[in-house]
């Protein structure tokens, strides 16, 4: 019950944060020995604001338009391997979970130019990027050493032969905006909590459609593709 109190608490202020109400729940009864911690899903209902259709569609996407990410990527899998595999990072990696409702509205509201977002989970960043190029028959010219990754998350993936790039996150966004848009939205999202380590990682471009290319720090140029398989450990 104590656990269980500690998450209602925590659930209220960050829903309050978030500017959104939990109007129902559910329980469960599951054998003894089981389950006998607190397992919490959710699922949300939100309306697409007049004017905002684009973000989700992509059909505002350019050549010319930068991409933005608001901070470290692979912190939230490295927290959570290190927890399974007692791993002592210094200084610890934190996960990343976070509402990104406040952010984002920043954005809008000062009227940056917002062609497309998308929250950076499941397969990393390099999925997601290969997942645009390919749905919207784009190019996309992204930089290695422009890519915000923390030393000890590189650390962890050298030692377990990840590769950061498709590590999950939970609170990372990919804003895609317009090239004139693209140094304010970059100093407004470096002003939020949440965006502190934000960073321009590459550009759309007309060449190459439906292929990532990334300059790699040791020099080059490669193509970035979806996940393989399933990059270990699982977390949802």
């Amino acid at each position: 019950m104590d656990n269980l109190h500690s998450i209602a608490r925590s659930m209220a202020d960050e829903a309050k944060h978030a500017g959104v109400q939990i109007v129902t729940g559910d329980t469960k009864v599951v054998k003894k020995g089981q389950c006998d911690k607190v397992f919490i899903n959710t699922a949300g209902i939100g309306l697409v604001e007049s004017g905002m259709k684009h973000i989700a569609d992509g059909s505002a996407i350019r050549p010319g338009d930068v991409l933005l990410v608001n901070g470290f990527l692979g912190d939230h899998e490295i927290s959570i391997l290190a927890a399974r595999e007692n791993l002592q990072l210094e200084p610890p990696v934190l996960s990343d979970v976070a509402s990104l409702h406040a952010l984002i509205r920043l954005l809008m509201k000062e009227g940056i130019e917002i062609h497309y977002m998308r929250d950076i989970t499941r397969g990393g960043l390099a999925t997601i990027l290969a997942e645009i190029a390919t749905t919207f028959n784009i190019g996309i010219h992204t930089v290695e050493k422009d890519i915000p990754v923390r030393e000890q998350v590189s650390g962890a993936c050298e030692i377990y032969g990840f590769n950061p790039l498709y590590l999950a996150n939970e609170g990372k966004v990919l804003a895609i905006v317009s090239g004139d848009s693209a140094p304010k939205a970059l100093e407004l999202m470096k002003r939020h909590p949440l965006g502190q380590h934000a960073a321009n990682i590459g550009t759309i471009t007309g060449e190459n459609k439906g292929r990532v290319l990334m300059k790699a720090i040791t020099g080059g140029t490669r193509i970035i593709d979806k996940l393989a398989g399933e990059q270990l450990p699982r977390i949802c």
